[in-house]
């Protein structure tokens, strides 16, 4: 069986790191500025099980372990992107910046409703 050789991505300057943050999980990616995924990461991922996984902590130690992880491809600065509303965003933001990269942008891309859900059909009686 012919193994593939994985080809690493070396000096890739700038980033974006895109935060989806839910009531029940977060999820972290740090991706090139053409979208192509370097690292990602969750909090179930992290063995955070059950209530856990929402909390503030597990948002800042998930995007502490993958921004070590592309601090490898040489990120020097990012453009951070934050959907959902949970609990950590904060916390995952901090993170992101502790971490030693230059934060350009901060930008919620969450999505919002233009004329909300279907009403229910009519109650015939």
């Amino acid at each position: 069986m012919v193994e593939k050789k994985r080809k690493k991505k070396s000096n890739i300057s700038s980033g974006i790191v895109h935060i989806l943050n839910s009531f029940n999980n977060t999820i972290i990616s740090v991706s090139d500025m053409a979208g192509n995924v370097l690292t990602c990461s969750s909090a179930g991922a992290l063995n955070f099980r059950g209530a856990k996984k929402s909390t503030p902590y597990a948002s800042q130690v998930v995007a502490s372990t993958v921004m070590e992880e592309a601090l490898k491809y040489g990120l020097k600065q990012v453009k951070v992107l934050v959907k959902g509303p949970g609990y950590g965003r904060e916390s995952a933001i901090r993170s992101v910046a502790k971490s030693g990269v230059k934060i350009l942008s901060i930008e919620d891309v969450t999505g919002i409703p233009h004329n909300g859900c279907r009403p229910r059909k009519v109650r015939r009686i």
